[in-house]
């Protein structure tokens, strides 16, 4: 279903549910896998999840339509995924300042995120190394395959700060797996 239709079945009383359903259908899995990347942990990443499409319920009939759906739900994802990380870190007393991931590596080498192989975990852990908005520009840029232009509606930062967020990303990951191989 397209998103223009869903935006206005959901703008009727009667078709909201509908609406909904078809919007879950159609971007829940995008929305969790952008999610699990920035949190790592299945259940954080549920908890997130279900958190992002509370506030899309409560706000869709607000959306302007300036920008496209996905983008407008991946801006509220990212935001949710930040302040999951923010309040993470302060719970572990990590300084807001230190962009050292130790408790997201953990996690990561406890639990089941993916059942790949060596340099997949290896990707992950370099990955983990990054600042959350390198991370987060890598993430969109790699894995989901988003243009610059669809990441800087999604965050709000030009394309030239994108480019390069993804330049030194790419690069500290380089150095990552020279470093430790």
């Amino acid at each position: 279903m397209e998103d223009a239709l869903i935006i206005s079945k959901f703008a009727d009383e009667q078709t909201r549910e509908e609406a909904f359903g078809y919007l879950l259908k159609k971007y829940q899995q995008k929305i969790y896998w952008h999610v699990r990347r920035m949190v790592i942990d299945h259940d954080d990443a549920d908890d997130v999840v279900q958190d992002v499409f509370i506030k899309v319920w409560r706000n869709l009939g607000k959306f302007r339509e300036d920008s496209q759906l996905y983008t407008w739900l991946y801006r509220i994802a990212t935001n949710e995924c930040i302040t999951f990380l923010n309040k993470k870190k302060q719970k572990q007393n990590v300084s807001l300042d230190d962009d050292s991931s130790a408790y997201l590596a953990d996690t990561l080498t406890e639990g089941s995120y993916f059942n790949g192989d060596a340099a997949q975990m290896k990707l992950q852990q370099a990955l983990l190394t990054l600042p959350e908005k390198q991370r987060l520009v890598f993430n969109m840029k790699y894995f989901e395959d988003l243009k610059y232009e669809e990441i800087s509606d999604i965050l709000g930062t030009s394309v030239g700060a994108l480019k390069a967020s993804y330049h030194l990303a790419v690069k500290k990951i380089e150095n990552f797996f020279v470093t430790h191989d």
